[in-house]
């Protein structure tokens, strides 16, 4: 049910909200979007103050409960994202909680690097493809987008976690593509007797020295499970190349998304492995190597 109130009273509370973006250093753009997810504002209205004389404005929420939130952002540091429970990612519109790690634009690319191996190798184009570590289920869907004669399977130790995605899956129409797994890595799917034609995973890769001075946003927000990585950040990462080879069919890939200064390390790890070739990086929107492909023998 929409809730109404004065466009008068929206002006004054967001003059207010404005100066204390300011005062707070969030960009004043979070306000914006914030007022544009949860009412029937655009942008241009919101610039040119063309509602002030709006005797209503239709919102999801109360104004009163707008003011919270935006508090909530302010003191608390919580993303925007999980105060409106969405993020875009590539096109789709994902539901997002503090269950699940916000997806990054620069992860977006995981799928660009697919699109890319596949039309190389178009024999990966079909059969079985692995999401590790799924979260909100970003990356699985945007697998099937791409690959539409693919089977899907995504699995993450957080149960929570798995119902975003599932209910994400469901929103956006392939429920029936992706299978989802609860439990650690390659756990669930042992004695399944697959092999996969890709293997895709954006690990914990955070040192775990390093948590407590990352943004507030992010340290004290967004689930621990998914960033810390242990001593050197590697932990996961070590374990997705000594066991992925098992799962990867011949001339498969394992595709890993890594912090930056661990380009060398990971190369490293695959080469002493000696069940991979064609390692090969890839640098995010930043031209930071943060991506590591490698093929299976």
């Amino acid at each position: 049910m929409l809730i109404k109130f004065s466009g008068l009273d929206l002006f004054n509370w967001y003059q207010q909200a404005k100066k204390e973006a300011i005062a707070f250093n969030i960009p004043v753009t979070e306000l914006d979007w914030l007022l544009q997810e949860l009412t029937d504002l655009d942008s241009l209205s919101l610039r040119t103050n063309n509602y002030l004389e709006q005797l209503e404005i239709n919102s999801l929420v109360s104004l009163a409960k707008l003011k919270q939130l935006w508090q909530k952002r302010l003191k608390n540091r919580c993303p925007v994202q999980y105060l409106v429970e969405k993020c875009y990612w590539r096109n789709f519109t994902l539901k997002v909680t503090p269950d699940v790690l916000i997806p990054r634009p620069e992860t977006e690319i995981i799928i660009d690097i697919v699109a890319e191996i596949t039309n190389q190798h178009p024999q990966l184009k079909k059969g079985n493809w692995l999401d590790l570590g799924t979260g909100s289920g970003a990356i699985a869907i945007g697998l099937a987008e791409i690959l539409p004669e693919i089977n899907i399977y995504a699995v993450d130790k957080s149960k929570a976690a798995l119902n975003i995605a599932q209910e994400n899956a469901q929103i956006l129409g392939y429920q029936e593509r992706i299978k989802f797994y609860h439990g650690l890595w390659f756990t669930p799917l042992q004695g399944l007797d697959l092999k996969f034609s890709g293997i895709v995973s954006n690990p914990p890769y955070i040192p775990s020295s390093l948590i407590s001075q990352l943004q507030p946003e992010v340290a004290n927000h967004e689930p621990k499970m998914a960033l810390d990585g242990g001593n050197d950040g590697l932990n996961d990462i070590r374990h997705l190349i000594k066991h992925g080879s098992d799962f990867l069919q011949d001339s498969g890939i394992l595709l890993l998304e890594i912090m930056q200064g661990q380009e060398q390390q990971v190369i490293n790890l695959l080469r002493d492995k000696k069940e991979y070739n064609n390692i090969h990086s890839y640098q995010d929107l930043a031209n930071i190597y943060r991506f590591i492909l490698a093929q299976k023998n």
